[in-house]
């Protein structure tokens, strides 16, 4: 009971802090005037798109629901993008790229026994070793079906476009459901390290130890629990917290500090810890008491680590923008205020994004994929938007309609994912109910670090087998 009382009362401190903050950001077009005004749904005609964002391709993929997450490979020599399935078709396809503007699905994956599994698949990430690719396919399965002991699956997808191998199943039998969101991550050690959620730690996974554990194929198949995780990152535990446990992260080297940083949402708002030494995690920043803010969902650095964007999953939440210099700077290490705030549309939501400074790119949901500049963080502003969603906006019927929960599920649809190929700017995007979509955007050639001043620092790793760092 008394558990259910605090989350009562977080629900109503979050509603009413929302209608607080929303005359403040009313004029989310404020800063949109700046840039550009995205049309509210559904656009008008021929304005589905802002002018400098062309379609490269869109590909029909199946039933609306059934759209998850997606990766793109960054080497230019391996086209493929992954799309996850979920619901209704679980698995993930594989598309390729090497014709962008004749995009096409050459595989799909699906997980045996598929009538039998309660659950769905969550994300997908890649990494490489010893000069082989894999795929890492997050999975999230219910009791009550095959395999909720299993967290994610690794493929071997070296040789594409002909085949694609499993390895081998990650399973954690005490921790049961699954891993809600992965991240994987080069360490400073050359390490590939998996990140995934469960309970109150995001766990860590030496993939290489994973990859070079596989000796026969019984193992590949009943995979040893626990012989590579090699280490833990807590969440610190307050009192009232919305939940005990992270919802997503995101890890980067930190060039200034030669740190690897972990940034964590979820408990009761954001966290950033030290994983340089992964027998000791060390809590750098806490993101605690921003108004509107009772939980952390997803939380994304700029490739100096100075500001972070992050997104609390509710609707008419925007996007905000947090310096973390006070924190990391000096003695209070607690921020409780966002410099600068982000919305595509007031009614929607946003929620997935890859930063490549000064751009965000933003899976919106039903708002589709939408650019922002944050050259200045405390005044964000669009500057190029492609409504992939067709459905009518703010309406899902029935499943708008769960009594006893806290989040607005009429927005839940549309833009899913979004990835960016730094090579050569390609973005691609996942949504729920239109399937795979690829885009350019007009002067967005290609990102490097470099170009903007900034260290070369994003969600794409270098998988160089030698350290360069």
């Amino acid at each position: 009971m008394k558990n259910t009382a605090l989350r009562t009362s977080s629900c109503k401190t979050l509603l009413f802090s929302i209608l607080v903050f929303l005359p403040a950001l009313s004029p989310v077009s404020a800063a949109a005037q700046r840039g550009i005004q995205q049309p509210v749904h559904p656009p008008p005609p021929g304005l589905r798109g802002s002018s400098n964002i062309s379609v490269v391709s869109h590909i029909p993929l199946g039933a609306p629901g059934s759209v998850a997450d997606i990766e793109i490979e960054q080497d230019m020599s391996r086209p493929y993008a992954y799309v996850t399935r979920r619901a209704t078709s679980i698995g993930f396809d594989v598309i390729d790229l090497s014709d962008p503007y004749h995009a096409k699905v050459i595989k799909r994956w699906r997980i045996e026994n598929e009538d039998l599994h309660q659950g769905s698949a969550t994300d997908g990430r890649l990494f490489e070793h010893d000069g082989r690719m894999y795929y890492v396919q997050g999975m999230q399965m219910r009791q009550g079906g095959p395999d909720s002991d299993v967290g994610a699956i690794v493929f071997d997808v070296t040789d594409l476009p002909d085949r694609l191998t499993e390895v081998g199943r990650i399973r954690q039998s005490e921790q049961l459901g699954g891993f809600h969101n992965i991240y994987m991550y080069k360490h400073s050690s050359g390490t590939p390290l998996l990140f995934a959620t469960s309970g109150q730690y995001a766990k860590v996974f030496d993939m290489a130890m994973f990859i070079d554990g596989e000796t026969t194929e019984m193992d590949a198949v009943l995979h040893d629990e626990n012989r590579e995780l090699v280490a833990r990152v807590p969440i610190a535990q307050t009192e009232g917290m919305w939940s005990r446990g992270y919802h997503d992260f995101y890890v980067a080297y930190h060039e200034e500090s030669g740190q690897d940083r972990f940034y964590g949402g979820g408990g009761s708002g954001y966290y950033v810890y030290d994983v340089t030494d992964l027998a000791n995690p060390e809590l750098l920043v806490t993101i605690l008491g921003v108004p509107g803010v009772s939980w952390g969902h997803t939380f994304t650095p700029t490739p100096d680590g100075n500001f972070a964007i992050g997104e609390t999953e509710f609707q008419f939440q925007p996007l905000r923008i947090f310096d973390l210099r006070p924190a990391l700077n000096g003695p209070d290490k607690n921020i409780d205020h966002a410099i600068g705030v982000w919305h595509a549309e007031w009614d929607a939501l946003a929620h997935n994004h890859e930063v490549r400074w000064p751009f965000v790119f933003v899976a919106a949901y039903q708002s589709g994929m939408t650019v922002f500049d944050m050259s200045d963080p405390t005044d964000p502003f669009t500057v190029a938007y492609y409504d992939t969603f067709n459905g009518v906006h703010n309406d899902r019927g029935a499943a708008s309609r769960r009594t006893g929960s806290p989040y607005t599920w009429n927005v839940y649809d549309g833009a899913w994912g979004v990835d960016v190929r730094n090579a050569d700017g390609l973005i691609v995007v996942s949504d729920q109910s239109t399937g795979f979509w690829a885009f350019r955007m007009e002067g967005f050639e290609r990102w490097r670090g470099e170009d903007w001043g900034m260290p070369d620092v994003s969600s794409a790793q270098d998988w160089d087998p030698v350290p360069v760092r």
